[in-house]
């Protein structure tokens, strides 16, 4: 069985994700990991889904009608970079938008060797809003990352806030 990463996106409608995962169970595939957002009135998908056929038989054969949809062959990598053998945080931004808000954060955290597992952001009139969920190696410093996140919050105008994440239960 071969693994494929599917995208798709389209203008956001009742039924959008059943017609999708009808279509991939119509090819035989199984979705094993998905994440899907709406963005401004439009659907976001992205997939890993494992079956039989190549990624361009899967990308012809999908019947999603005015959705632009996306496959490409990938490796299966559950754990590609020891995600979950560190601490886990969640970070949140809250303020005024401009260019280079996720740069400047996400540069920071990559200094340290922290990984960013999940992010979503959202503009509500001029107010940015953004969460991301870090994974950060054992050794990290975590009182000296909090303050190199507060100078940057600052030089952007924002507040960040960056709190261990409770366990899941998965």
């Amino acid at each position: 069985m071969g693994l494929s990463a599917v995208t798709v996106l389209g203008t956001d409608r009742p039924g959008v994700i059943a017609e999708v995962a009808g279509s991939l169970a119509d090819c035989g595939v199984n979705i094993q990991d998905s994440t899907m957002t709406l963005l401004g009135g439009h659907v976001a998908m992205m997939l890993l889904v494992a079956g039989d056929l190549s990624a361009e038989q899967l990308r012809e054969r999908m019947q999603v009608g005015e959705l632009v949809v996306t496959a490409a062959a990938v490796e299966g990598r559950r754990d590609p970079c020891g995600a979950g053998t560190g601490l886990g945080y969640v970070l949140t931004l809250h303020g005024p938008d401009r260019p280079g808000i996720i740069s400047s954060v996400s540069r920071v955290l990559a200094s340290v060797g922290g990984n960013i597992t999940g992010m979503s952001t959202t503009l509500s009139g001029r107010l940015y809003v953004l969460i991301a969920d870090v994974d950060l190696p054992a050794s990290v410093d975590v009182a000296d990352l909090m303050r190199r996140l507060a100078v940057v919050g600052a030089g952007l105008g924002s507040e960040i806030t960056f709190r261990p994440c409770e366990s899941d239960l998965l």
